[in-house]
């Protein structure tokens, strides 16, 4: 099976889609200015770009064709129109029309695909005229043409045009001047003119290069490249400044083509443009090439230390080692073995068969090539297998002091050693007494260092001829840490974990953290402590988050130096605790990545310095129903209710793996520096009234800008918190004080007076309850009088009863004597007592103590009552039965209930109504 990869090394290319800029598909012309802001005419309109947001300034008049910036404004051609823009205090551009201050007549549905400037002129070019605009007398001069003109040019201050069909001319004291009519000029569309040692160089749509020459002569530029470009159609060119050409083709992508003719590399949709029909090609001010699209923009960072090797159908795979070896780049990954000459950029990658599987290490010794494999080690020679060593998996390969016939190898169970015996290298044996995977090994001293990222560091005490183990020692100096290292750099052995690097101290027989070495990385910026040794440039690499570090010597001195080199998280990246990277040549590096690999050039890492620029400050209220952006020379004090401020701020700096990271503070709320972030805003939300200071710095990789924007303002105190209205609240709490100082007087007094009052009636009532007091006394008194008159009452009725029955029995006991003569003075006496009215005066007496009131109510009721009714009554009162009053009124008890019934008739009461009830109820 023989496989081979076909890919080119590419720079870095990024792409901003119609979604990304928030315009049309279709992009015309590209321009920047001093300040590094990017300028692209779209369909819409003028799109900005300031490195971090687009912003796009509508067409005055249909579609925009082209752009240039001259003198710091910005000139642009649209439908029928062309005028410039200039930024006002605010940040934002404004439109002037010069077609219109100028009155232009314009021919039907012209549009302007073409702005050039010379000295105090600038040009115009439409399909039909070119219009020469005089910017100091602020004049117009028209050159019209019959047959279309295709471009224009500017070659040496002479400006150059093609009228199709008819031949190439130049613009000689306001007038068009035919410079040659040669049938190539005739028959083909021109590109672009060059200056080429002197002579015009011509770039043809279909055909190439021609070197115009000053006889007038027109000669095809012969070099390699000509073949590629007869193949395409091309629309745009430009010469860079380090003289090289790209050329924009229609539906091909570009080209770039080295000064002396030779296609370096194309690229196109396939492997990074967004459409491969390019409409223009601009170099900006730190070489990056931009390009107007059909479909997008697209900016190549031609001078990035990074170009990148895609492997976009995965055949690679994950690449672990790397090694540059008899002018082939060899590269080892997780599938296998592949390998490809380095100075031909277009060949493939070819897999060597019989190496499927993980390769781990590539080592060159004594002009061998051996593969650390899964299989075991492998001896490689010229793109084949020569000889396979059976180990049971080989992670790395070393040599053993003294010992230039042998070579350390750490395998999946151990350590071994193979010996190179009549120029054959073959396997001599294991190392018996260890039996643990060893990835990372070393030899100090005849003592075997071994780094297992699970179980430790140990050393390995081994005999003179490395056959066995004689100590095995842990070493309790170091933590095991995960993706941790051991390698030897310049003598000394370093172990690197996210603790820091440490190095063995040969007369402690300790490790010892490495001050210098440890600041490869911290905890933040840790992600393996994978340390890589370039014994040929005495270089010590290592990968951390956002950085590529390396150690070399002094070159004054040496002691040694760390050099930090930013690394984009955007980068594709290895492994983690696979990292790798080696040596290819001169100033280049290869490293290894998931995703193919990446060649670090050092001659191309520029120390650049950064402007961060404040772009734009804007106040709004808390419901955004008023925003304005502020003139920074003028607006420093806002309204209160306009609290609430956003800064927009920005690096022009266009570099896909250079990452721009921002630090803000807000003296008056925030003291103390933001955490790095790369949001280009930041909104301060309903900020409370007093003087702040806005400060913001950028950070591009590991340079800080050398500037600090500054902003200082002022949020006025709400109209509640004023000097007026603090002296009103002043008068206020002090009319306040005083009211409520009266008020609680007239308080006091009443509650003083309220308080007598209350005591007065306090002692009313006390007096009154003690009268009260004595009254219920005086009744209970009265009621025991009256419960003791009552009580006689009852005595003496009872009495009065007994007596009259007493005298009534022996009465009648008397009335049955014979001799009744004899008795009559004895029963006049009874009778006498019978009806003595002193009973009844002494009974009415005790009544009348015990219920005053009945006698005098009976009689003012009944008038016409008799005594003997009364005394009925008073009778009834008493709740006394008929049998018991008979006695009382010395008649029978039928006369009692006669009685009853006459004063029944007096009382007039009904029949139904009850006597005793009606006199108990008086």
């Amino acid at each position: 099976m023989c496989v081979s990869i076909q890919a080119q090394v590419l720079p870095p290319i990024q792409g901003y889609s119609p979604e990304m800029y928030g315009a049309d598909n279709q992009n015309w012309s590209v321009s920047q200015t001093e300040n590094k802001y990017v300028y692209v005419a779209n369909n819409s309109g003028l799109l900005e770009f300031d490195g971090e947001t687009w912003q796009l300034y509508e067409s005055p008049s249909g579609k925009m064709r082209s752009v240039k910036v001259i003198d710091n404004l910005i000139y642009t051609g649209c439908y029928r129109e062309f005028g410039y823009w200039k930024r006002d205090v605010l940040g934002e551009l404004n439109y002037t029309s010069l077609s219109q201050n100028l009155k232009v007549e314009f021919l039907e549905d012209e549009e302007f695909w073409n702005i050039i400037a010379l000295d105090n002129w600038i040009l115009f070019q439409s399909l039909s005229r070119i219009y020469i605009y005089n910017k100091t007398t602020q004049s117009l001069n028209i050159i019209d043409s019959d047959s279309i003109i295709y471009k224009i040019f500017e070659v040496g201050k002479v400006i150059y045009f093609q009228k199709v069909r008819d031949g190439l001319y130049k613009i000689e004291g306001g007038k068009p001047q035919l410079v040659s009519n040669h049938q190539i000029f005739k028959e083909n569309y021109l590109v672009n003119l060059f200056n080429l040692n002197n002579e015009l160089l011509v770039q043809t749509e279909k055909n190439g290069f021609y070197i115009f020459s000053k006889d007038n002569s027109l000669n095809k530029w012969d070099i390699p490249a000509s073949n590629i470009l007869s193949k395409v159609s091309v629309y745009r060119s430009k010469r860079l400044q380090d003289s090289s050409f790209i050329i924009g083709t229609r539906s091909n992508g570009i080209l770039h083509i080295t000064p002396n003719g030779e296609v370096d590399y194309t690229i196109n949709f396939s492997n990074g443009l967004l459409n491969n029909a390019i409409h223009d090609v601009f170099e900006d001010s730190e070489n990056n090439i931009w390009l107007a699209l059909e479909n997008g923009i697209n900016c190549i960072n031609v001078k990035s230390p990074f170009e990148l090797y895609h492997d976009k159908d995965g055949k690679l795979g994950t690449i672990y080692t790397s090694i540059y070896y008899n002018n082939i780049l060899y590269l080892g990954t997780n599938q296998g073995l592949f390998y490809k000459p380095n100075n031909d950029s277009s060949s493939s990658f070819k897999f060597i068969e019989g190496t499927e599987g993980p390769v781990w290490s590539l080592v060159s010794y004594q002009n061998t090539l051996f593969c650390g494999h899964n299989l075991g080690t492998i001896i490689i020679e010229n793109g084949e297998i020569k000889n396979k060593i059976d180990i049971n998996g080989t992670w790395n390969i070393i040599p053993i002091p003294n010992k230039s016939n042998q070579l350390l190898v750490g395998n999946y169970d151990g350590l071994s050693v193979i010996e190179k015996r009549n120029d054959i290298w073959r396997f001599k044996h294991k190392i018996e007494g260890f039996n643990t995977s060893s990835k990372f090994f070393e030899v100090v001293d005849n003592n075997i260092f071994v780094s297992h990222e699970y179980k430790g560091v140990f050393k390995l005490k081994t005999n003179t001829d490395f056959t066995k183990i004689i100590e095995t020692k842990e070493e309790k100096s170091l933590e095991q840490g995960l993706n941790s290292s051991l390698v030897k750099f310049n003598d000394k052995l370093y172990y690197a974990y996210i603790g820091g690097v440490y190095n063995y101290n040969k007369s402690q027989e300790a490790f010892v953290k490495d001050s210098l070495m440890s600041g490869l990385f911290d905890n933040d910026t840790y992600t393996s402590g994978k340390l890589i040794v370039d014994a040929e440039n005495k270089m010590l690499w290592n990968f951390a988050r956002k950085k590529l570090s390396y150690i070399s010597s002094g070159k004054l001195s040496s002691n040694p130096t760390v050099t930090t080199i930013p690394f984009s998280e955007l980068l594709p990246h290895g492994l983690t605790g696979s990292e790798n990277i080696s040596h290819l040549n001169d100033q280049k590096y290869v490293i290894g990545t998931s995703e193919g690999y990446i060649i670090l050039n050092l001659n191309k890492i520029k120390h650049k310095t950064f402007k961060i620029a404040l772009n734009s400050i804007a106040v709004s209220d808390i419901e955004n129903e008023f925003v304005q952006r502020i003139d920074r020379s003028k607006f420093t004090e806002f309204k209160n209710k306009h609290n609430n401020i956003v800064f927009s701020f920005s690096v022009p700096e266009y570099n896909k793996y250079l990452d721009t990271e921002y630090q803000y503070k807000l003296t008056g709320l925030y003291p103390n520096w933001s955490p790095w972030s790369s949001n280009p805003s930041i909104f301060f939300k309903n900020l409370p009234y007093g003087d702040y200071q806005f400060q913001v710095r950028a950070k591009v990789g590991d340079t800080l800008s050398e500037n600090t924007e500054t902003f200082s303002f002022t949020i006025e105190k709400p109209w509640y918190l004023t000097n007026v209205m603090v002296v009103v609240y002043l008068i206020g709490a002090l009319i306040i004080i005083v009211t409520t100082h009266n008020i609680y007087k007239r308080y006091y007094r009443k509650q003083r007076e309220s308080l007598m009052r209350k005591t007065a009636r306090e002692l009313e009532l006390k007096e009154l309850e003690n009268k009260q007091q004595l009254m219920r006394f005086n009744n209970e008194k009265l009621r025991q009088d009256i419960d003791n008159k009552s009580r006689e009452l009852g005595i003496s009725t009872m009495n009065i009863i007994k007596k009259n029955e007493v005298l009534g029995h022996i009465k009648k006991e008397l009335s049955n004597v014979n001799e009744v003569s004899q008795l009559k003075k004895v029963i006049g006496v009874i009778d006498k007592n019978l009806n003595n009215s002193d009973d009844w005066n002494l009974f009415e007496e005790a009544f009348n103590n015990a219920d005053k009131d009945f006698l005098k109510k009976i009689k003012g009721m009944h008038p016409e009552l008799t005594t003997n009714d009364l005394r009925l009554c008073t009778y009834l009162r008493l709740n006394l039965s008929s049998k018991e009053i008979a006695p009382l009124l010395n008649i029978s008890p039928r006369s009692v209930e006669v009685k009853r019934y006459r004063l029944r008739k007096k009382l007039n009461l009904e029949h139904e109504s009850s006597l005793s009830d009606y006199i108990l109820e008086i």
